[in-house]
């Protein structure tokens, strides 16, 4: 299952989780030390595509679940409930410990949008553009993705998320273009 929106959750393994459950773009928010930085690509991330929130089902979970709407707003929300979430191991509770199928249910149950286009973008426009297989390549994918609001990655990424933002051509060539320090007619 592909989904359309960015799934915004707490830690690295929530991620991690995520995306043996689904394939979509995810962003940790690095739990209640979330930044500044990681609000602005979030809420870049919800112009672009939309927003689904997956926090653990516990007070620090439903605080940043507070912070990313107020901050973003009209985002979906997927829950988990305690037992969902329950390592059987240790009893802690996380987004982390969630089997994959109960994943998908609390995505479906928030009404994803499944992504049923296919990608705008391949590692070729990258190598075309200059944003991979150069020396300058990683600079030129940081500034673009500086330009664009998407963040700093390696290719594999910057690509993934040109096509999970449904970013428009002509404003990848424009940022292009700016880098340059031409002039868009």
């Amino acid at each position: 299952m592909r989904i359309k929106e960015v799934i915004v959750v707490e830690g690295k393994d929530d991620i991690s989780a995520v995306k043996r459950a689904v394939d979509a773009e995810v962003i940790a928010t690095g739990g209640m030390g979330i930044t500044e930085e990681t609000l602005r690509k979030i809420e870049e991330a919800g112009k672009r595509s939309g927003v689904v929130i997956l926090t653990d089902p516990d007070y620090p979970g439903e605080k940043i679940r507070q912070i990313v709407n107020q901050r973003v707003g009209s985002c979906k929300h997927a829950y988990l409930t305690q037992k969902q979430a329950r390592c059987k191991f240790t009893g802690k509770i996380g987004v982390e410990y969630a089997e994959p199928e109960i994943i998908r249910e609390a995505l479906l149950a928030a009404k994803v949008q499944q992504h049923s286009q296919e990608d705008l973008y391949t590692m070729e426009d990258l190598l075309q553009w200059g944003l991979t297989g150069s020396a300058k390549g990683g600079q030129r994918r940081a500034r673009l993705g500086e330009i664009l609001g998407i963040g700093k990655t390696n290719a594999k990424q910057f690509l993934r998320r040109l096509n999970s933002f449904g970013v428009p051509r002509q404003e990848i060539e424009e940022g292009l273009a700016q880098m340059e320090g031409l002039e868009w007619l």
